[in-house]
């Protein structure tokens, strides 16, 4: 019988955002070992640096040592390349999302924030293994420059790849857009679906954000999504712990 895995995956992880997954992380303790993704944001929006010590390292470090991952997740999380110059780009860049940081960058620019996150990891002692770029979206400069650096994966929405080579790995994610009621609505119809036609897949990602953690709508979604499945016997796992798992 093949496993099957859930891979509980936090977004947007910076020091003002803990306030919002705090009781949601406690929740998931209290299930027992339920290793969780953390995907990291060294600087948010140029203004929530990560610090060099204090709580909020201190909590990243009790992370780690329980057994959780931390990967990249950008640099500053927002678009802060030129304006849009056609409408494509006008878009992706201000109707799909304001925070496509790594959309448009140049290898040359791609690989100077990629090091500076490889860095930050490195002088707080943490394993780093995945990036995971804002909204999923990378320039072609993007991936030259993911194929330079010392990582093994990145990901989109329903796929995680191996680098350098970028093979490509089936992994479906749920992911809500949770900004209105609305939103709410119309995710948790689409994400009872998609969880219904991947019963049977041997993974599934979570991908939770913080918006999610504000309403209790959401949230009591997410927690209950995690208990289904797990108690449908799948396995919880990292991401990077699943990937190293599979052939």
């Amino acid at each position: 019988m093949v496993e099957r895995s859930v891979l509980l995956v936090l977004h947007d992880v910076a020091p003002h955002n803990w306030a919002d997954y705090r009781p949601f992380v406690e929740a998931v303790d209290k299930l027992g070992n339920v290793p969780i993704t953390w995907l990291v944001v060294p600087d948010f929006h140029h203004h929530d640096a990560l610090p060099v010590d204090g709580d909020f390292r201190q909590l990243l470090d009790s992370r780690v040592a329980r057994g959780d991952e931390l990967a990249l997740h950008g640099y500053f999380h927002s678009d802060d390349q030129p304006a849009p110059r056609t409408p494509k780009d006008w878009f992706m860049r201000r109707v799909y999302t304001h925070e496509g940081e790594f959309y448009q960058l140049s290898e040359a620019q791609a690989r100077a924030r990629l090091s500076a996150g490889i860095d930050v990891f490195q002088r707080n002692g943490w394993p780093l293994h995945g990036f995971v770029a804002p909204a999923w979206l990378m320039s072609q400069g993007t991936r030259d420059a993911l194929r330079q650096l010392p990582l093994s994966y990145t990901s989109d929405p329903q796929h995680l790849y191996r680098l350098p080579d970028f093979s490509r790995v089936d992994a479906p994610g749920l992911v809500w857009s949770a900004r209105s009621a609305w939103r709410r609505g119309l995710s948790k119809v689409i994400s009872d679906r998609r969880e219904q036609r991947w019963r049977s897949a041997p993974v599934i990602r979570l991908g939770l954000h913080p918006v999610d953690m504000r309403h209790d709508f959401s949230r009591r979604y997410w927690l209950e999504t995690l208990h289904r499945l797990l108690d449908a016997g799948r396995t919880p796992q990292t991401k990077a712990a699943w990937l190293a798992s599979q052939t």
